[in-house]
């Protein structure tokens, strides 16, 4: 896959992310979809990943993996009409220079499975001694 391919593949991800951003925020969105969008978009814009990046290979898992799997699922769930209209919109505001939103809520998660894992981890440890 060369450069350019990429490029155009990560702006299409984020304008898909930022479709599902408005979709999750609308009242025509069904409870499971904007769930679903919510948790992908939440993480997705969270400025702290669940496996760092600089950890060879699985550190670009979630980046290269799970993102766009979860961007897949909530592009299904949510209604075409809905997404149509917030496709639409994501595009005006990104051509009017729109910067994505940062998750505080995405970052506050990744944060605590990261404490609870440290927790579960020293748990563990302190048993087998």
């Amino acid at each position: 896959m060369d450069v350019d391919k990429l490029r155009a593949w990560a702006k299409r991800l984020k304008r898909q992310l930022f479709a599902l951003y408005l979709a999750a925020r609308r009242p025509d969105t069904p409870w499971y979809a904007k769930a679903t969008a919510a948790a992908v978009v939440a993480y997705a814009f969270s400025p702290i990943d669940l496996i760092p990046d600089f950890i060879p290979v699985l550190g670009l898992l979630d980046d290269i993996v799970l993102v766009p799997l979860g961007v897949w699922l909530a592009l299904r769930l949510v209604p075409d009409a809905v997404l149509r209209e917030c496709r639409e919109e994501a595009e005006r505001r990104l051509a009017e220079g729109g910067r994505k939103p940062v998750s505080r809520v995405g970052a506050l998660f990744v944060c605590v499975v990261w404490i609870v894992c440290a927790a579960a981890l020293a748990w563990w440890a302190i048993r087998r001694l």
